[in-house]
């Protein structure tokens, strides 16, 4: 997840590529006296699968790998769309020991398939508010939670004496014809939330919504950094749509150096996302796997993902940025559909979604 500016443009990037590094190389082990002993008796590495926006401090991860003795390889298998299908292909044979990413709206697909062992997860206060319904052996831990919505440019509608749209009826409205953008719903578990926002919203008039959306120039993208970094107006990518799908953190990396931000999040048109962490069914180091799932919701790694990743803590208490507390609002009712009703629906919804979007 995955909000920024055209500011944090190369924050994001520097993010990507400590991800594609770690892939390619893992982190190596640092330690000494103790930590060395430590180190070797529990040994080996621990692999993480996880999405291509995965991205730690270099100390916190150092502090991961100086803790439990397990050096740490990442390995990132695009979005988390992508790599629930991946991690189901490869059950009982995964090419990790963890997966972290996995969000409430794929997360039944995994569960289905075995994908994860049971965990014994300790967790911290506040993190029981996010676990799965559905999910009795506790195999996914609740990591970091935030809201998909629907995000405007204040700057440009003010500029264009536009007033801004406020609702997703209002994204049908020939006044905003030619200027959303959003990621795909078969392609990206942001596009995906969104369909269900509308599914939650129209019930089973949600295909004549689309319709009407895609009539007015709704343009998809295959996934959220297209959308956002590249034809959103304040993505940096000198884009040329003001309206963009992305999440309730996003105005907080768009502030403006004089004390308020560019880019606004419409707070009634949000869907609640909780991405999870599990060990793997046949993992080559389940003792390790363990240890990471237990760190990713230790206070280390949850003070660091709203810098890190651009979303909220789900352990209570965890301090958030300043920028954060002033801009980052969350919804106080985000729309919502049963996980069980996901899961039985999931592809036919998708099915129909492509014909009305293609059509």
């Amino acid at each position: 997840m995955r909000s920024i500016s055209a500011a944090h443009a190369p924050t994001r990037l520097a993010a990507v590529a400590l991800t594609v590094s770690l892939a390619a190389t893992g982190c190596s082990l640092i330690g000494s006296g103790d930590d060395d002993a430590r180190a070797e008796e529990a040994g080996g590495e621990v692999v993480l699968v996880t999405h291509e926006s995965f991205s730690l401090p270099d100390e916190v991860v150092a502090a991961f790998e100086e803790e439990s003795g397990y050096e740490l390889v990442v390995r990132a298998a695009g979005d988390a769309g992508a790599l629930t299908n991946k991690l189901v292909l490869t059950q009982g044979n995964p090419t990790g020991d963890v997966a972290f990413g996995v969000d409430n709206t794929f997360a039944s697909r995994a569960l289905e398939a075995d994908v994860f062992e049971a965990s014994d997860v300790d967790l911290p206060a506040g993190a029981e508010t996010y676990l799965l319904e559905g999910d009795a052996d506790r195999a996914l831990t609740p990591v970091d939670n935030a809201s998909v919505c629907v995000n405007v440019d204040d700057t440009w509608f003010a500029r264009k004496g536009i007033a801004p749209p406020q609702t997703l009826d209002d994204l049908t409205d020939p006044r905003y014809q030619d200027l959303f953008v959003l990621p795909s719903a078969a392609t990206s578990s942001v596009g995906l939330a969104f369909l269900l926002t509308t599914i939650d919203k129209y019930g089973e008039d949600w295909p004549g919504y689309w319709a009407d959306l895609m009539a007015n120039g709704a343009r998809l993208t295959s996934g959220w950094s297209d959308a956002y970094q590249t034809d959103f107006t304040q993505g940096g990518g000198k884009g040329d749509r003001p309206i963009v799908l992305s999440y309730d953190s996003s105005p907080a990396f768009t502030v403006d150096g004089k004390g308020g931000t560019t880019t606004s999040a419409l707070l009634d048109t949000c869907f609640r996302q909780v991405e999870y962490a599990g060990v793997l069914a046949g993992a080559a180091n389940p003792e390790g796997a363990q240890a990471l799932v237990q760190f990713l919701v230790g206070p280390e790694v949850q003070a660091a993902l709203p810098d890190s990743m651009y979303v909220f803590p789900v352990v209570a208490g965890t301090e958030l940025p300043a920028d954060w507390a002033k801009f980052a609002e969350q919804p106080a009712e985000p729309h919502e559909v049963d996980p069980a009703e996901v899961a039985e629906q999931r592809d036919d919804w998708l099915t129909e979604w492509r014909d009305v979007t293609s059509g």
